[in-house]
């Protein structure tokens, strides 16, 4: 539940920068959702009691998913899209999220700093997650300063009788879109990092320095991975990509629960992270692709704000999941999720390209 309201606060983040950081600036935005991600896990180190816990959890848009899903996440996606060609897009992206995993990569390695706190410095196991966190809260402290050196390329949007308003066919492509990425994100939010790591310590008795550096690994292949799906995209397009590489890491997770040995599961998880990130650059690209440059901020917005409300109410599924039904259930639930998703997304959007993928004689016409 904890984890779940830290989601929830992502969303309430993202829909308020959706409809508000254009008008406010976008800087300004940055600058506070940072502020609050730090002072959120500042709070989670020192709380005591579970309703301060999942308090500063909600306020602070604490995240339980492994990778920045925040408010600030959508207002870089919206400032870098309008910073590049239509053909520069996909590889911005790319290289964004290449360095938004390579950086949690090392993140993960945190995992491992309690241990090694109670052993080599012989204090107790809550002090050592404790200082654990608040140094987390000060490394989150570092986007603030950067942020505030941020200069708005992209001008903010004026007022539109305090509404944002979308064209009549990008409402149209949005809002299937929000409810594809709902059903993702869903499915996302039974397989979020908390949920895996418990799920691999209740089957194999993995630690948290063994986890640590397991998704050390994976943060690793994700990072690595988003290259080949940008030259994937150049081949196949946009929602192709999405969907060919998608759609096998979700059968992966369905062998997982079958497996019994620890270092086989480990190998099978690996090769699903290789691939379940690859359409994460795409799908930012393609949003940003297929609404106008003043419609970026909010389209963005909304669609991750549906992401944030899957994944919000994932884990608390999830949990009930392996409390009725058994312990490998979240990964049967969420990898049920994302096929269902791959299928719909291909057979909705396969039509709707971008203009990088138009030939040309046909924008001509």
């Amino acid at each position: 539940m904890v984890v779940a309201l830290g989601l929830a606060g992502n969303a309430a983040g993202t829909a308020l920068v959706a409809t508000h950081a254009d008008r406010i600036g976008r800087r300004r935005s940055l600058v506070l959702a940072s502020a609050l991600a730090a002072t959120g896990l500042a709070l989670v180190a020192v709380a005591t009691r579970p309703v301060l816990l999942g308090l500063a959890a909600l306020v602070g848009m604490v995240n339980g998913m492994g990778r920045d899903r925040g408010p600030a996440q959508t207002v870089d996606q919206s400032l870098l899209a309008g910073l590049v060609p239509a053909g520069g897009r996909t590889a911005a992206f790319t290289r964004y999220a290449f360095t938004q995993d390579v950086l949690g990569a090392l993140g993960s390695l945190g995992a491992g700093l309690p241990a090694v706190l109670a052993t080599r410095f012989n204090v107790g196991p809550v002090v050592a997650y404790r200082w654990t966190l608040l140094g987390a809260a000060a490394v989150s402290l570092v986007p603030v300063v950067l942020y505030a050196r941020v200069r708005e390329a992209v001008p903010s949007v004026p007022p539109l009788a305090g509404a944002v308003r979308l064209g009549t066919e990008s409402r149209r492509r949005v809002a299937g879109l929000v409810r594809l990425f709902a059903l993702d994100s869903l499915g996302g939010g039974f397989l979020a990092g908390s949920i895996l790591s418990y799920w691999f310590f209740r089957r194999y008795g993995l630690d948290g320095a063994a986890l640590g550096s397991v998704f050390f690994a994976a943060r690793g292949l994700n990072a690595v991975s988003y290259f080949a799906a940008a030259a994937l995209a150049r081949r196949l397009g946009l929602i192709r990509t999405m969907v060919v590489t998608h759609l096998p890491s979700s059968l992966v997770l369905i062998v997982l629960p079958f497996v019994a040995t620890p270092w086989l599961a480990i190998a099978l998880f690996l090769l699903r992270e290789s691939l379940v990130q690859m359409d994460v650059p795409a799908r930012q690209s393609y949003v940003a692709a297929v609404t106008a440059p003043g419609e970026r901020t909010f389209a963005l917005g909304v669609t991750s704000l549906a992401r944030n409300l899957g994944w919000a109410v994932g884990p608390g599924l999830a949990g009930a999941a392996m409390g009725l039904v058994g312990l490998g259930a979240p990964l049967f639930g969420g990898a049920a999720l994302k096929i269902v998703y791959d299928l719909a997304l291909y057979a909705s959007y396969r039509h709707v390209r971008p203009p990088e993928e138009v030939p040309r004689a046909a924008r001509a016409e």
